[in-house]
């Protein structure tokens, strides 16, 4: 008998230590884009958020690569996943979490522009 295994939707989001090269940075977020992907998890989005500034310093760095990835994917790949990043040392801090449906609909619509204030339309002003 088989069992349809229930793909889950998921968002990681992990940091990379400031002090990598543009290549070793890439590298790192091909190295868990093709993880994920050989857990035959689907790839939903991604966003390369890039340099920012950390809350509070993390082993000396004030800054990180912030990187993230929307996925679904059977539920036993997140421990998988999440021991990948504690065994990487460019990763300095990560955080995974299930999304709910209303999750789900909030990425779809800020991913189509929704609420996008540059093409808002004006409102017309009473005169």
């Amino acid at each position: 008998m088989l069992f349809s295994v229930e793909l889950r939707n998921y968002e990681t989001m992990f940091v990379l230590t400031p002090v990598l090269s543009e290549e070793q940075l890439q590298e790192t977020i091909d190295k868990f884009r093709g993880f994920l992907q050989g857990k035959k998890a689907d790839i939903l989005h991604e966003d390369k958020i890039g340099l920012k500034k950390l809350a509070y310093p993390i082993q000396r760095k004030s800054t990180g690569v912030y990187h993230r990835f929307e996925f679904k994917a059977p539920p036993d790949v997140i421990s998988a996943l999440e021991t990948e990043y504690r065994r990487e040392e460019k990763i300095i801090r990560f955080l995974t979490f299930a999304l709910e449906k209303h999750g789900v609909e909030y990425n779809e619509k800020k991913r189509s522009g929704v609420w996008d204030k540059k093409n808002e339309p004006k409102k017309k002003e009473a005169a």
